[in-house]
């Protein structure tokens, strides 16, 4: 039985994970490199070890620095979170050479679904449908440049290892398909040491959709329903949304099982999310396999009522699954931002810095996981995500008036972040009426782009008023004297009090 276990992360997945832990009773270590030493992950663990300088590659990264501290604080379990290590075959193999359960899928799940081409081959077999394509790596220019021409423009060129849009470039125009085709190899190689790259035919108007699954060790699979997440910055999610908004019942029931097929062919135990591509008329094609916990989680938690890390747990554990799928229901409608220290205003500039001040949004039907506090400094090092702000409403509408006065509610100085874009998003019209695709950012730059104040003249009042209130802060500490003991309005209060007993 589990009774320990360490998280090998930081930041708010880290808090995430502890949360669960706490509420199972079970302890919880934490790891922390040199530039986390006062990380909130720290100082909510039951215990902490130092692993390494602050570079995630000479700490997070590091096999041996993780189970050394496993070995030194005793644990049961790891829970690798998302990121660094999660989809990590070797460090799985590691855990299990050293008695240590680790919390997700074996090495052979992760080996089979962590390279494109190889899942693709075991998709089609275990007959999941896929984007039409190549199912073998692309080794000679002539050759893609003759399989394009079979397939036929436009298509995308992928990285058959890793993922958030490395090594992946869209051909539009024939002319530009042997610069492409090296481009990706070449940013393949430098991103992921393996410079193979397959081809697929480019699906207009696509909607990224993804299922929950969760699978334990006994054979038993459910799937807990789909997550829309088309909402994309360069390849890399902003916001999240379930149910989705285009998705019909009979077209959720297929894409459901398939999703619990496309586990079922690996294997496959623990948390993980099947990835599809959707056009407009709700085709759909398999994508990808994350092995993982995924960052927008909560809102499925919070449709579905299930804690994805409890499940996470028992099934490593060796327990069966008691979710079944015809008691699985979706309630009401829950949304997702990625609040992150960058500049929206200035090219999405990293922002990082000392918090100043922080307020939490608050309220029914919000979630806020974060990891930052007054004082702390957000280290350059890592990705500059700092928390997640999650709402739940009875219908979509609903939720996204939540989101936007959460978003309105959520204050921090210090720092440039995500917000304001986050709260542009809410108002743009294919948006809220449900009606977008993956291009929906780079189709409404004008409704994305920061409003300008408009006159000079509010721009030298507001200049006024403020520091009219400085001098005003500044008089008032000049005048007022420092209240002494004799002083005290609530000693004088306890005095006459006293006195009336008397």
């Amino acid at each position: 039985m589990i009774k320990k276990i360490l998280v090998a992360n930081r930041g708010e997945i880290a808090i995430r994970v502890m949360r669960s832990c706490r509420e199972m009773g079970i302890q919880s270590v934490a790891v922390f490199s040199e530039a986390d030493r006062t990380s909130m992950h720290v100082r909510y663990a039951d215990e902490a070890y130092y692993i390494g300088p602050a570079p995630s590659n000479e700490s997070y990264l590091v096999i041996d620095n993780i189970i050394d501290a496993a070995k030194k604080s005793a644990v049961d379990a790891i829970h690798p979170g998302y990121g660094f290590l999660s989809e990590n075959a070797e460090f799985a193999d590691c855990c299990e050479k050293e008695g240590i359960l680790f919390i997700g899928p074996s090495a052979y799940a992760m080996n089979t679904m962590g390279d494109k081409i190889t899942a693709r081959r075991k998709m089609q077999s275990a007959g999941v449908s896929v984007v039409p394509g190549t199912t073998d790596p692309i080794t000679d220019i002539n050759e893609a440049v003759k399989t394009i021409h079979e397939i036929g423009l436009p298509v995308m060129i992928k990285a058959s290892a890793g993922g958030g849009g490395k090594g992946m470039r869209l051909v539009t125009k024939e002319e530009d398909i042997v610069s492409s085709v090296s481009s990706a190899k070449s940013e393949a190689a430098a991103s992921f040491g393996n410079d193979a790259v397959y081809i697929e035919k480019y699906i207009n108007s696509p909607h990224h959709i993804e299922f929950q699954i969760l699978a334990d060790k006994h054979g038993n699979c459910v799937h807990l329903f789909e997550r829309e997440c088309s909402v994309q910055r360069r390849h890399q999610k902003v916001v999240e949304e379930t149910p989705s908004p285009i998705m019909t019942a009979e077209v959720r029931e297929e894409m459901g099982k398939q999703a619990v097929a496309a586990a079922k062919a690996v294997n496959y135990a623990g948390a993980g999310t099947i990835e599809f591509i959707v056009d407009d008329e709700l085709n759909y094609y398999f994508l990808e396999m994350n092995t993982r916990l995924q960052v927008e989680h909560p809102i499925t938690e919070r449709v579905v009522s299930v804690d994805l890390v409890k499940e996470q747990i028992k099934i490593a554990d060796g327990e069966v699954l008691q979710l079944k799928q015809d008691e699985l229901r979706q309630n009401g409608h829950a949304i997702e931002v990625r609040i992150y220290a960058e500049d929206p205003d200035n090219n999405f500039m990293p922002s990082p810095g000392i918090i100043k001040h922080i307020t939490e949004p608050l309220g029914l039907g919000v979630r806020h996981d974060g990891y930052v506090y007054e004082g702390y400094e957000i280290p350059m090092f890592y990705d500059p995500m700092i928390s997640k702000l999650i709402v739940w409403a009875p219908s979509r509408e609903e939720a996204i008036e939540r989101m936007k006065r959460a978003l309105y509610a959520y204050k921090i100085t210090g720092i440039k972040t995500s917000i304001p874009f986050l709260n542009r998003i809410m108002e743009v019209p294919s948006f809220v009426k449900g009606r977008y695709n993956t291009h929906i950012i780079q189709d409404n730059e004008k409704y994305l782009k920061p409003k300008k104040v408009k006159s000079q003249k509010l721009k030298d009042v507001a200049s006024i008023a403020a520091f009219v209130d400085y001098l005003s802060k500044l008089e008032k500490q000049k005048t007022s004297a420092p209240v002494t003991e004799q002083g005290s309005n609530w000693k004088e209060c306890g005095r006459k009090k006293n006195l009336i007993r008397l």
